[in-house]
């Protein structure tokens, strides 16, 4: 018995000094998903995970202009694919980890009906977004909005966050009635864990696939290489399922 003991410190001793830090920048609406997946990544690998939440598209310029990220969550499919054909991300390492849902929400309970028909009767007073140019859950939202005819209804009521955690702590707090925001967000191990919401149908808008890659400065990055492979793992799908996201 105090022989395996030696061995087992032996072993958690190698492991420690081969474990590594990697620095990974996620999309906001991740946030929930990705902070149970960082646990259970740390406890099994023994890597460090260093994590900066935001817009995508702020994420690209941060990534474009030096930003010491390793690894990339997006939240689209685009920006990913622009940074590698731009040669700041690892070829080949690019994948949808995840497809996203994109729901209206109040947190007042029974406020949205099945239809959501309280947008088209303009009965209520801010609607929160994430901003359309850089958030690509706040792109999908004003999609929608074209899509019902009501985009030039509703804008004068709009109350635009940087990225789609300020856009549900707008709604949140109150200081709007209703937003469009991340089903993640709201939703848990199968029910809307608060408030009310209106699904949005998926035809409402473009899809919205979720794609990771490594980074160049990740490139030869044990614990960068570990993260990306992690996240294909049928425990993360697991977890990614019990937010609300789907498979592609």
């Amino acid at each position: 018995m105090k022989r395996l003991s030696v061995l087992l410190a032996a072993l958690f001793a190698a492991a420690g000094l081969h474990a590594g830090e990697v620095q990974v920048a996620v999309a906001a609406n991740f946030t929930a998903p990705m902070q149970q997946i960082v646990t259970e990544f740390e406890k099994d690998t023994g890597h460090v995970v260093k994590l900066s939440f935001g817009a995508t598209g702020k994420f690209y310029a941060q990534i474009a202009n030096g930003a010491p990220f390793e690894v990339f969550l997006a939240a689209d499919d685009t920006t990913p694919a622009k940074l590698e054909r731009e040669g700041l991300a690892v070829a080949g390492s690019r994948f949808t980890y995840a497809v996203g849902t994109l729901v209206l929400w109040s947190s007042k309970p029974n406020f949205i009906d099945a239809k959501a028909e309280v947008l088209k009767s303009g009965q209520f007073n801010k609607l929160s977004i994430a901003n359309p140019k850089t958030a690509p859950y706040g792109a999908a939202a004003v999609e929608t909005l074209k899509k019902l005819n009501l985009l030039e209804a509703v804008q004068a009521k709009f109350v635009q966050g940087e990225n789609i955690s300020q856009t549900l702590q707008f709604v949140s707090t109150g200081n709007a009635d209703l937003g469009f925001v991340a089903l993640s967000q709201v939703f848990q191990d199968g029910r809307i864990t608060s408030g009310s919401a209106w699904i949005v149908p998926a035809d409402m808008h473009e899809p919205i696939f979720q794609d990771a890659l490594i980074l160049k400065r990740g490139e030869n990055k044990p614990a960068a290489s570990a993260l990306h492979a992690y996240l294909k793992s049928d425990k993360v799908r697991a977890i990614i399922r019990r937010f609300g996201y789907g498979s592609r």
